[in-house]
């Protein structure tokens, strides 16, 4: 049973009075590695993509190993019991071809009993494909073969490196390379296979060295879907090659550069660069990370609104000290989850110990906390308690963060882990009342109340209780009487 409590707040209050709340979190987060990968080689090695979560089942992709070293579709429970590979892709051939695809980049997407993924390499021309697998592993099915390149360029797109999302009956992607000029591309698929698109191609770079354009180029992350308008990023182009966020109908009219990331001087500027992330989606602001560039090259955390207004580096990973030590983590390849006010991710090095981060920032950008540093691996086998370098995102089920290490663990070929955070509980001022809130995913988590604290506070559960309000627990107290105090208990 734990206490959660971080800083104190004063609010104004009608006349004499004020109101004292004890807010957030603090307190150590509990980790835990729920798998290590390998030793054995076939049960797939070094995890690249992130998770999903159905009840109490972790669905993955693990970019090698496996039954032909190709890579496999795995899935664990919750607790780490019960590790199954559900599909392992095959050999490959001469110009990386075969019949289903090789070495899955990205996580996957749960619709209808069938997980839906991508590769960036195999299938009949080697240059990647989707998959549909169900949940317990039947029924595998190449659903497209991306096409052949001529000069870099094709009709379709190549070596879709991220996941998909879904509408309907329709599958979105991005493709990092190929389309009419070889910039990478956006698509669309149904879910039985049929009635594949190229949505946008992305124009010709000036040069592979500048890589600027007008709208963006080698799209590496996946999309975010607000009723029929697209959201995604790329990792190079725009006007100064540094990559760009950009929206687009559904239908593929309507494209749109919504920010291009700003020049960078020795790899140092104000906003990030080459995003190789999605972005999540609340109200009408998207957050996302860049892998580099920043105040200290180290990459950030940014928002910007849905029409390209209001930009904001939320936070700029620190310079790093040798073997890459921080306090805070560099180089974050993944996006971000979004609890309330907070959102939660990953950053691939930096860190205590050098190895990667899990973080969390608020949304204003305040309050940036580093949850957990990856141990120092072994000089010699490079192996760990615990993992290294989390290529991949995380996903949120109730106080559970989950997520990979690509690398680390008792072989040295990546980690699934588990990491329990603390719900934060939010205060705001409205008229003459303030508004307490937390996440309504925080289960077991109870507010209460004292107007002391001295040596034996007596706390007392607030009633009456939270409604539940676009997913968070809310209750309102007016600001008169005497001081109090609160806090979420476990």
């Amino acid at each position: 049973m734990n206490t959660f409590i971080k800083n104190l707040i004063l609010l104004p209050a009608l006349g004499a009075n004020l109101v004292v709340v004890l807010t957030g979190t603090a307190t150590a987060q509990t980790f835990t590695n729920l798998h290590d990968f390998g030793p054995a080689i076939t049960n797939g090695i070094y995890p690249a993509g992130g998770l999903i979560i159905s009840s109490n089942t972790l669905f993955g992709t693990a970019s090698g190993g496996g039954i032909s070293g190709r890579g496999t579709v795995f899935a664990v429970n919750t607790d780490g019991s019960s590790f199954t590979n559900l599909y392992n892709f095959t050999e490959v051939g001469q110009g990386f071809t075969n019949s289903d695809g090789a070495g899955p980049q990205a996580g996957l997407l749960l619709a209808g009993g069938a997980l839906y993924g991508t590769t960036p390499i195999g299938g009949s021309s080697g240059n990647g494909t989707v998959f549909a697998v169900n949940t317990d592993g039947s029924g595998f099915t190449n659903l497209y073969n991306f096409s052949a390149l001529s000069a870099n360029t094709n009709s379709d797109g190549a070596s879709p490196h991220a996941g998909l999302i879904l509408s309907g009956n329709t599958l979105f992607g991005t493709a990092a390379l190929g389309g009419s000029t070889g910039a990478g591309a956006v698509f669309r698929l149904n879910t039985d296979g049929t009635g594949f698109t190229n949505l946008y191609s992305f124009t010709a770079t000036s040069d592979p060295l500048l890589m600027t354009n007008g709208d963006g180029a080698y799209p590496q992350a996946g999309l975010v879907l607000s009723g029929n308008i697209l959201f995604g990023t790329t990792t190079g182009g725009g006007r100064s090659g540094n990559g760009t966020v950009f929206r687009l109908n559904t239908d593929g009219t309507a494209f749109t550069n919504l920010y291009a990331f700003t020049a960078a001087s020795n790899s140092t500027n104000s906003d990030g660069g080459s995003p190789r992330a999605g972005l999540v989606l609340s109200g009408n602001t998207l957050y996302g990370t860049t892998f580099r560039n920043g105040i200290s090259g180290r990459g950030t955390v940014f928002k910007v609104n849905t029409d390209g207004t209001g930009f904001m580096n939320l936070h700029s990973f620190l310079a790093v000290s040798g073997n890459n030590i921080n306090s805070d983590g560099s180089y974050p390849y993944a996006g971000l989850v979004l609890s309330g006010n907070t959102l939660y991710g990953t950053a691939f090095s930096g860190g205590s110990y050098g190895n990667g981060t899990v973080f969390s920032v608020n949304t204003d950008g305040t309050a940036f906390t580093a949850l957990y540093s990856f141990s120092l691996v072994d000089t010699n086998s490079y192996t760990n308690s615990d993992g290294a370098f989390p290529y991949a995102g995380l996903v949120l089920s109730g106080n559970t963060l989950y997520g990979t290490a690509k690398n680390g663990g008792a072989a040295d070929d990546g980690t699934i882990f588990s990491l329990l955070v603390p719900p934060q509980l939010g205060i705001s001022l409205y008229g003459t009342n303030i508004i307490l809130t937390w996440p309504t995913n925080a289960a077991g988590y109870n507010l209460q109340y004292c107007t002391n604290l001295d040596a034996a506070p007596v706390w007392n559960a607030v009633h009456p209780g939270p409604d539940p309000v676009n997913g968070q627990n809310t209750v309102t107290n007016p600001i008169s009487g005497a001081w109090k105090f609160f806090r979420l208990k476990q």
